[in-house]
This record gives C-alpha cells, structure tokens and sequence, in this order.
C-alpha cells in the first residue's frame, strides 16, 4: 500500500459514499485526514477529523481556507459533487446554479488556495472526482455534464502550470457506482438495465473500487502523472 505517513490529506464530501471511502482508504495509507461535509460532523467516518462546510456558499469556502491557514494541506480530493436530473428543456436555472457551485467552483476555490501553497513548498498532490460524464453528455442531467466536463479540463489547466513545480493535478472519472447520486438510477428497473447492459463489468461499482486509484494518485509512484482523466468504470469508455 502506498505509505502517506506524515500527509495531510482534505477531503470534500465525505460523510458517505465515495468520499467516505477516499477518506478512509487515505487514512489507512498513513495519512491524517480531514473530512468535509455538510453535516459530517454528526456521524464522521472512523478515525477523521469532521469539519462541517456548505461547498456551494463561497464565504463559508473563504472562511474554511483562512481556518485551515495554519494546516499544511499536502494532499486536495475535491470529490463533492450533487446532481440534479430534468429533461434539458426543463432544467432549472437554480439547479444548474447549484451544480456548478459545488461541482465546479468549490473545486477552482480550494485548488486555488491549498495548491497556491503547494507550490511554495515544492510538492503536493491535487485529485479530482470528475466523472465518465466528462466525456459524454448524458441524459436528463445537462449541468452536470457540463460541470464534470469542465472540472476534467479545470484539472489539466492546473496540472499545465503547476508540474513543473512539484504539484500533481489529476482527476479520476468514476463510472456508475452504487452510492446516494445513484439511486434513482438503481431503483428504475428499465434505466439499471440500459446501464448495466452496457458496463462490461455487468455490475455497480463500489466506492472502494473508487477510492483505491485516489490513493495510487497520491502517493509518490504517480510522480509523473499529472493532468490525466483516469477513467475507473468497469470497461463503460472502452465500449
């Protein structure tokens, strides 16, 4: 397993689901980690620090980086996402509002801040949750698309600046994976079979399966790895 000893790991959305894992597994590999989430602090996955932090309200992403002023961030999942699902023609402006303001904003926020200070100290490591919807468009869910298509790009537009100085920007692209986003989807036996019928795993994802490539990111065999959009998604890019 790769060895995180003495790194601080921040981790967005991560009272449940994927987030939870990423949490854990980096916490497993020997780093400190500290979790955000609206209301992580209520049940915090084990062994983390919880902070609660609204990701769409941009003074409380402010006050969060000027809380964190004195923590050495060495390692940024902003893997926090929502996802609100409407035929295109309907989608409502506050939704889209909503989406792009924890998809993407809170994202370039604390990429900016916490990776700003990466780059000072010579080395740290950046991971984004995009999505296999950056490189589709999907159905009934335009913002998101676009807001995980414009996080993959956000993600080589720092790595771009930022290798030659130490810092990896990275994204992992998750397939379907069985968590709270999804369960409209898991619930509708029609769409289920559409999806599974098309992921040559023939199966959900789980959030481990997710979480394992995030540690391989930050950790030091990925040194050479930077703006890549490693799709993790049971085969569904490959068909």
């Amino acid at each position: 397993m790769t060895d995180l000893g003495g790194q601080t790991a921040l981790v967005t959305g991560a009272s449940r689901g994927i987030g939870a894992a990423i949490a854990i597994a980096l916490k497993q590999a020997g780093a400190e980690v500290i979790g955000l989430g609206t209301r992580i602090e209520d049940n915090p996955p084990p062994g983390i620090t919880a902070r609660n932090c609204d990701l769409s309200d941009r003074a409380a992403i402010a006050a969060l980086v000027a809380d964190l002023d004195g923590t050495r961030i060495d390692i940024l999942v902003n893997n926090a996402g929502i996802i609100r699902r409407a035929p295109a023609a309907e989608h409502a402006t506050e939704d889209w509002d909503a989406v792009m303001a924890v998809n993407l904003d809170a994202p370039f926020l604390l990429t900016r801040a916490f990776g700003a200070r990466m780059v000072e100290r010579g080395h740290g490591r950046v991971i984004n949750l995009a999505s296999v919807l950056s490189f589709e468009g999907g159905i009934m869910v335009p913002g998101y698309a676009a807001s995980k298509a414009a996080l993959a790009n956000l993600t080589r537009a720092f790595a771009n600046e930022w290798a030659a100085h130490g810092v990896n920007v990275n994204a992992i692209a998750p397939g379907y994976v069985a968590t709270d986003n999804t369960a409209a989807l898991q619930s509708d036996p029609a769409r289920e079979a559409q999806i599974l019928g098309r992921v040559p795993v023939g199966r959900w994802l789980t959030p481990e399966e997710i979480a394992a490539p995030v540690v391989f990111l930050a950790g030091e065999s990925a040194s050479a790895i930077h703006g890549a959009i490693l799709a993790v998604d049971g085969g569904w890019t490959g068909r």
